[in-house]
């Protein structure tokens, strides 16, 4: 059973950081690209970055460039984004899932909120 487990989140000053790791299980993990996606209250869920398997290339969203950097550990199972300089328009629920441009898994974790208010 695929799974995926998002944590990280939290609440943070504009300006601030936080790193969110997604841990993956019931899958190939070092084969499969990973996306992490947001979904703000009202709005559509979106893409936030990419990575390839091996981790050579990363993808992001204009809104993010320059402040967020993703990358994977496949001996864990992992991948991370880490946040810089957050801003107000970053608070959303953030999930990550299979596919590094668009969600290729039907099912979503539980996600992690992330609140960027002072």
């Amino acid at each position: 059973q695929v799974q995926f487990v998002e944590s990280g989140g939290g609440l943070v000053q504009p300006g601030g950081s936080l790193r969110l790791s997604c841990a993956a299980s019931g899958f190939t993990f070092s084969r499969v690209a990973i996306g992490w996606y947001r979904q703000a209250p009202g709005k559509e869920r979106e893409l936030v970055a990419g990575i390839t398997t091996g981790g050579d290339s990363t993808n992001y969203a204009d809104s993010v460039k320059g402040r967020f950097t993703i990358s994977r550990a496949n001996t864990k199972k992992t991948v991370y984004l880490q946040m810089n300089n957050l801003e107000p328009e970053d608070t959303a629920m953030y999930y990550c899932n299979a596919g590094r441009f668009i969600p290729l898994l039907r099912d979503w974790g539980q996600g992690t909120q992330v609140t960027v208010s002072s």
